[in-house]
């Protein structure tokens, strides 16, 4: 049964690669046409907002996808945005639903609280049966697009991802991989490659972990022969030498002009190309390409003067100067799309997504 819910996942992720794969100028199914940069174009009806602290969770652990987008949400924030302070806190578990149901039940109302989520998400309301569901938030704002990256060990016996690939196909199983939750972004990028190369989704050998920073010790371990994260979440540990890069899900184009650490701010703000960490997948052969998104909402039951607030306070953010450099930073594409278009982002991924898995009778 486990194998056959895998291969489901699998299956269905498939199906929906043409909506997931994203390029740099390119908008999902549902958004076409619409503009990806927007100028600030929501007023705040109340002058001295925020009043008090604005809490952000991050429903995963420390360390993953989630948790950096929402500690550079509070940078930015802190920096000149608002006057109150911002604070972020982690509640992991189950693709963020049982933070989601956290939200719901206890801070319904509450105006000064945000919740980090993305496409992950989505799917895990599916698969986990969650009795709470994205129609119980209210949508805030789409944030980012990020390419996910291939790594191994810096002593790894595979130095290249032909290498990787070779020993995947000739024993599916001895090749274990390491990422996020099970059915996430991480494992659907898995699934793609193995369909890709001709390797039985069923024999995939993918090892979860509740957060990026999970993940990356089990691979710096030796406990995975490979990982799969977020380009941005191992940036630091690839440009120490740590773990070596061996692809990326991007496009060529993208890839390209994704900078790696350190690379000064100056540079990668005025839009100078950048080494890539790693060629593409489709560069060295194998057809596929992923993104991830991820955006913010708020409670249910907030006022719509408190939810206007906050989609002016985070379009001011994306405006910003430090917004820009932390985009550059970590390589992430702009996705921007405030307030009630966001919305409707939502629910068309939701009927997209829960569509196909009911057709594979993963979900009732």
């Amino acid at each position: 049964m486990r194998l056959f819910r895998l291969f489901a996942v699998l299956v269905a992720l498939a199906l929906l690669g043409p909506a997931l794969a994203i390029g740099v100028a390119a908008a999902p199914a549902g958004v076409a046409g619409r503009s990806l940069t927007r100028a600030q174009g929501t007023t705040c009806p109340n002058a001295d907002y925020p009043t008090e602290t604005i809490q952000i969770m991050a429903p995963a652990a420390p360390g993953g996808g989630w948790d950096t987008t929402a500690r550079e949400v509070q940078a930015v924030l802190q920096g000149g945005i608002v006057d109150e302070s911002v604070e972020v806190f982690n509640v992991e578990g189950a693709g963020g639903t049982i933070g989601l149901a956290q939200m719901v039940s206890d801070e319904e109302g509450n105006e000064h609280f945000l919740m980090m989520m993305g496409l992950v998400m989505v799917g895990a309301i599916a698969t986990n049966q969650s009795e709470v569901t994205l129609d119980d938030v209210t949508p805030i704002a789409r944030l980012i697009a990020e390419f996910e990256v291939i790594v191994v060990p810096a002593d790894s016996e595979y130095q290249t991802l032909d290498d990787l690939i070779t020993a995947f196909k000739a024993d599916p199983t001895a090749i274990s991989w390491g990422g996020g939750s099970a059915g996430g972004t991480d494992h659907i990028l898995v699934g793609l490659i193995a369909q890709a190369v001709g390797v039985d989704p069923t024999k995939v050998n993918y090892i979860a972990h509740s957060g990026g920073g999970e993940a990356l010790a089990a691979i710096l371990g030796g406990q995975v022969s490979a990982g799969v994260s977020g380009v941005g979440e191992w940036q630091d540990q690839i440009a120490s030498g740590e773990l070596r890069a061996l692809a990326v899900s991007g496009s060529a184009a993208s890839a390209a002009a994704t900078p790696t650490a350190g690379t000064p701010m100056a540079d990668a703000a005025a839009g100078t190309p950048t080494p890539s960490v790693a060629p593409t997948l489709r560069e060295q052969g194998v057809d596929v390409e992923l993104a991830n998104w991820r955006g913010l909402v708020a409670p249910p039951g907030i006022s719509d003067e408190a939810r206007q607030c906050l989609v002016s306070v985070v379009e001011q953010m994306h405006g910003s100067d430090a917004w820009q450099q932390t985009l550059a930073k970590y390589g992430w594409q702009d996705f921007f799309l405030p307030g009630e278009e966001f919305g409707q982002f939502l629910a068309e991924e939701r009927e997209r997504i829960v569509g196909t898995l009911q057709a594979l009778a993963l979900v009732e």
